[in-house]
């Protein structure tokens, strides 16, 4: 991706954070990302183009600041738990990220293109938890009755819902976390070695 390419997306994340998806106007883009309007429909097409691409990069920085220090392989379970807990961190790109995917579930009721994107998007994050979870069952630091596939659904899906009550003010990001934390715990067991 080139220098300008990550700049427009950077500058329509931190938008789409303000005002939404729909509020988004690409001769405002433009502006504030100093580019002319028809370098962002050469590089991304049209709007949906941009949306699209957009989405992208919000998951690709996530991936980023959520790579937990536990090895996948080694220790399964603290790698789910960690990269769960890097969700609610209180850092402007974590906060802008998390705002922007909000935004973008919002506006997704309304437009089937960027919800079969984020259907396609949480699928990939729903089954990487549960194949950490059956990884931990294998090593022996998940009870072996859970549901791998349902727990990971539960899961990822109280981060996105205690994300949105952290981001709104109705939780503090330590309750939010110490919640999650439960969780966990109730969802997979207490960790023990098998």
């Amino acid at each position: 991706m080139s220098t300008r390419q990550q700049l427009i997306l950077e500058t329509a994340t931190r938008l789409i954070a303000r005002r939404g998806v729909r509020g988004l106007r690409v001769e405002e883009l433009a502006a504030e990302a100093s580019v002319s309007t028809g370098l962002i429909y050469y590089h991304f097409g049209d709007r949906a183009g941009l949306m699209r691409r957009t989405l992208e990069f919000i998951n690709e920085r996530a991936e980023r600041y959520t790579e937990p220090s536990a090895s996948p392989r080694t220790d399964p379970r603290r790698h789910l738990e960690e990269m769960l807990l890097l969700e609610l961190q209180d850092d402007p790109m974590v906060v802008e990220n998390s705002t922007a995917w909000g935004e973008f579930q919002a506006s997704a009721r309304f437009d089937a293109e960027l919800r079969e994107q984020l259907r396609e998007s949480t699928a990939r994050w729903v089954e990487y938890a549960a194949d950490l979870i059956r990884r931990a069952q294998d090593a022996g630091t998940v009870r072996d009755e859970v549901v791998a596939a349902d727990a990971a659904e539960r899961i990822t899906a109280l981060v996105e819902g205690l994300s949105e009550r952290w981001l709104t003010g109705t939780l503090t990001l330590e309750r939010a976390r110490g919640l999650l934390r439960d969780a966990l715990v109730l969802e997979l067991g207490p960790e023990a070695r098998g």
